[in-house]
């Protein structure tokens, strides 16, 4: 039986992670401890933002939608401002949403130190109450995977609600996992949830970071009836976590079935 309350325990992780170890959090290299961070790796840290949101235009204008200039983006899940930094310099507006008020809190000084007056940062939750806009492209890496599946597909839905006719969903999910390649992808277990990994914890300090494997088919569906009538996919491996980027398209005379 499905347990009525949401889990909301990878909120309060997420949160500790802010609070204790920000950059770490997003990307676990040792290089990004708050107690190793130095010039060079912050430097590297937002480079490798930039190199993402190039990536991203570039999938989009290969595969989706030719000279792709959104007005306004959403970065769901944007933490310190690792990728949000880097959009600021291709739309006239970018908002950030993230659950942890202390990731937020880095985030603006960050955007302070680049000069980015662009961006407004908000405190998000799952009916994403504090977003009213719709938005040309809408946003999220290395985020749902640490969301529960249950809630991370609500949150889709209506991250979906707020996608501008004509607009771009590029959202990140995990599906499956390398160590169940002799069960083709499929967790070798009957009891719900056992054998799956939710995390780890790389020191006795550390929260624990759920890495949460979804079914694309429920996915698909919730895009489907979003009114997304294409997508393009681009296939992940975070160290034998198996996911897709999903590039999703709402056409301008498209309109969401539910």
């Amino acid at each position: 039986m499905k347990n009525e309350l949401p889990d909301m325990s990878t909120d309060t992780a997420w949160e500790r992670w802010g609070k204790n170890d920000p950059y770490f959090g997003v990307i676990t290299n040792d290089k990004f401890r708050r107690s190793a961070l130095n010039d060079n790796a912050y430097t590297e840290f937002f480079d490798s933002g930039s190199c993402h949101v190039d990536f991203i235009f570039a999938q989009i204008n290969r595969h989706v939608e030719t000279d792709f200039s959104p007005a306004n983006i959403l970065d769901f899940g944007c933490g310190v401002g690792r990728t949000l930094i880097a959009f600021s310099s291709r739309a006239a507006s970018v908002t950030g949403a993230d659950v942890s008020p202390s990731m937020l809190a880095e985030a603006r000084r960050n955007c302070s130190h680049h000069g980015v007056k662009n961006v407004s940062i908000h405190l998000s939750n799952d009916n994403l109450t504090e977003l009213s806009d719709s938005y040309d492209l809408v946003h999220s890496f290395i985020t749902f995977q640490h969301i529960p599946a249950d809630r991370g597909i609500a949150i889709i839905r209506n991250l979906l609600r707020l996608l501008a006719p004509g607009g771009i969903a590029a959202l990140h999910i995990l599906y499956s996992k390398e160590s169940y390649r002799d069960t083709g992808g499929v967790p070798p277990c009957t009891k719900p949830d056992e054998g799956i990994s939710h995390g780890t914890q790389s020191s006795d300090r550390d929260p624990e970071m759920q890495m949460n494997p979804y079914n694309l088919t429920e996915v698909l569906f919730a895009a489907q009836q979003s009114g997304i009538s294409r997508f393009h996919t681009h296939f992940t491996d975070h160290g034998g976590e198996l996911g897709v980027f999903l590039f999703l398209l709402r056409e301008a005379s498209t309109h969401q079935t539910a």
